[in-house]
Formats: structure tokens, C-alpha cells, sequence
């Protein structure tokens, strides 16, 4: 008996990384699990990986798409009957730069990716879950959902509106059995930090390693956290014991966030 049975789930960005580490935490606890991704080669892997059988379905999107948000939702209810945890996990960001040189498109595709993504799962899975009176919703925010970084500031802000946007609707749905809350990681290297990173840390003058290096030493533990940790974080506020946890922005980030 897992603490999750009988429940499902969706997780947007769920073929690697965190997504993934999401996944597979749920599993183990006995909910049947959506993973969305753009790639089906990966997501075949992926799958494999998870070795779950029929209770791990894929439906592919591109997040940065409203039809295609809103189609992963549905589709989730349409192959498993229903929706009781939402994680928006995909998301990153690109083009960095100091505010004086960023573009509008480099913020655009920013909120897109992190916030409007989010924003157009919460809504669709929300209007599942009203009715039915429980669920969970995890958004994938950041430790720059809570403070300012150089050069980053396309990402920081939809990070920060993640945040806003959880805390509202966890005040609209609170007595309705269903809770929100931003998960906020500290620097992971998953393959989006190696993808990202790089030029991230050029923005800042740094090496990717020196990038690296600057995020565990800011950190308490003085060391990055894994894809694992903040998952079995997402199952506590998936599970019952999660009903009490609302309207928060969780770090999981070894003690870098000032609050």
C-alpha cells in the first residue's frame, strides 16, 4: 500500500529530470502517472526506466502552447478517469541577459515556458478538481521565485509569478479539499542546467563550474540538492498528509533562500 493509492497524476517536463524524479516518486507510492514531454524517443526511455506498466501513460506537448497545455490535462482524465495532482514541472529559461540588454522576446518565451504554462494547467486541472472535491497542485517555481539574480531576470520574474499565481488560487480553493503550492529547488544540474548554464554563467562572468560551485556555496549544506530530494517533497504534499500545507513557496534548496 502506497500513501498515493488510487490517485493520479500529471507531470508536464516528466521525461527527465525532475519531472522524471516526480514520476517515479508517485509510482512508487501507487498513483497512476501522465508524463509529458516533447520528445517520444525520450519518453520511450523514459517510460522503460519507470517500468510501471499500463499505470504510466505519455502524452506529448509543447508547453508553450495554451491547446497543448490544456490537452495534456484532458488527456490525463480522458485515459485515467480523472486528475488529483498537477506538477507544472517543464520550464527554464534562455537568452540571458542584464535588463538593459533583454529582449522582449527572451522575457516572452521565458513567462511562457515557467508561468503562462503553469497557468494553463492550474486552470484546466482546477476545473476538474472542484468538482470532485480534492487535489493537489505542486508548481515548479525556483530559489529565484524568492530573490533577485544578474542577468537572469526573464527567469526570476516568471519565477515570481508562479508564486503569486499559487498563492491566490491556494486562497480560492482552500475549502474545497484541494491545495497549492510552489515547489522552489535550488540549483539541480539536471540536463536544463547543462543546457542553460553555460550561458547563464557567461551573463555573469563566470564558468559553468564556477556557476556551480557559487550555487552550493550560497547554500547552507554547501552542496546541490537532487532531482530525488524535491520529489519526495512532491509526494508529502500529494499525499493526505499534505492537506494542511497551502499557499506556500517550499524550499528545497540545503538553506540558500533568505526566507
Amino acid at each position: 500500500m502506497g500513501v498515493l493509492d488510487g490517485r493520479v497524476a500529471c507531470v508536464t517536463g516528466g521525461t527527465r529530470g525532475i519531472g522524471l524524479a516526480c514520476a517515479k516518486a508517485f509510482l512508487d507510492e501507487g498513483a497512476k502517472v501522465v508524463i509529458n514531454g516533447r520528445d517520444a524517443k525520450k519518453a520511450e526511455a523514459s517510460i522503460a526506466e519507470l517500468n510501471a506498466g499500463d499505470r504510466v501513460h505519455f502524452i506529448a506537448g509543447d508547453v508553450k502552447k495554451r491547446e497543448d497545455c490544456e490537452a495534456i490535462v484532458h488527456g490525463t482524465v480522458e485515459h485515467f478517469g480523472k486528475i488529483d495532482i498537477l506538477v507544472p514541472n517543464a520550464g527554464g529559461g534562455s537568452d540571458y541577459a542584464p535588463v538593459a540588454q533583454m529582449t522582449d522576446a527572451a522575457m516572452e518565451d521565458a513567462m511562457l515556458w515557467n508561468f503562462w504554462h503553469t497557468f494553463w494547467t492550474m486552470r484546466t486541472a482546477l476545473n476538474y478538481m472542484i468538482p470532485q472535491g480534492w487535489g493537489r497542485i505542486m508548481a515548479m517555481s525556483s530559489v529565484e521565485g524568492k530573490m533577485g539574480k544578474p542577468a537572469i531576470s526573464s527567469y526570476v520574474a516568471s519565477k515570481h509569478a508562479i508564486n503569486g499565481l499559487c498563492k491566490s488560487a491556494a486562497k480560492e480553493v482552500g475549502t474545497m479539499g484541494i491545495t497549492v503550492n510552489a515547489l522552489c529547488p535550488g540549483a539541480i544540474e539536471t540536463d536544463e542546467m547543462r543546457t542553460a548554464g553555460p550561458p547563464a554563467a557567461e551573463a555573469m562572468g563566470l564558468t559553468y563550474e564556477g556557476l556551480l560551485d557559487v550555487f552550493a556555496q550560497q547554500s547552507a549544506i554547501k552542496r546541490l540538492n537532487e532531482c530525488e530530494d524535491v520529489a519526495l517533497v512532491a509526494v508529502l504534499l500529494a499525499s493526505d498528509a499534505g492537506a494542511g500545507i497551502t499557499g506556500s513557496m517550499i524550499s528545497i534548496d540545503g538553506g540558500t533562500s533568505p526566507y
